[in-house]
């Protein structure tokens, strides 16, 4: 890395002729950080509360559990679902619920904490209501 010495107090365009003195490798790896310091400053930021809130907001099943309860529903529909099928299915049906349950009150708590409405707060992350609440 090249050192380049500078006064204590720099203008921007003190730093700029500076930086002009880099070799092109690490003007390159410069701009990138300036970039990212940039982007930093300017991204919005989540606090931890609501970046667990989206976690548990946007958590599903395991991809196998969902295949298989739309296994076990093709089954009812066929009337061919056996009385143990048709446990598995209720079992199933009582996760998804549970997991719904736990999701809209992540979701609830996320818009107290921004201070929005639930609506105006599915509205924003795209989420549509399922029409029978």
């Amino acid at each position: 890395m090249t050192t380049i010495s500078i006064e204590a107090q720099v203008s921007t365009d003190q730093l700029l002729r500076a930086v002009e003195r880099l070799p092109s490798q690490e003007l390159a790896s410069f701009v990138a950080q300036v970039v990212a310091l940039r982007a930093q400053r300017e991204a919005p930021h989540l606090s931890q509360s609501e970046t667990r809130l989206l976690l548990q907001i946007n958590e599903g099943l395991p991809a196998q559990t969902l295949r298989r309860f739309d296994e076990l529903v093709a089954k009812r529909q066929a009337e061919t679902i056996t009385p143990e099928e048709m446990e598995e299915l209720i079992q199933i049906t009582d996760q998804i619920e549970q997991r719904d349950a736990q999701r809209l009150a992540a979701l609830v708590e996320l818009a107290q904490l921004r201070g929005t409405t639930l609506d105006a707060l599915m509205a924003t992350l795209g989420i549509a209501s399922s029409g029978y609440v």
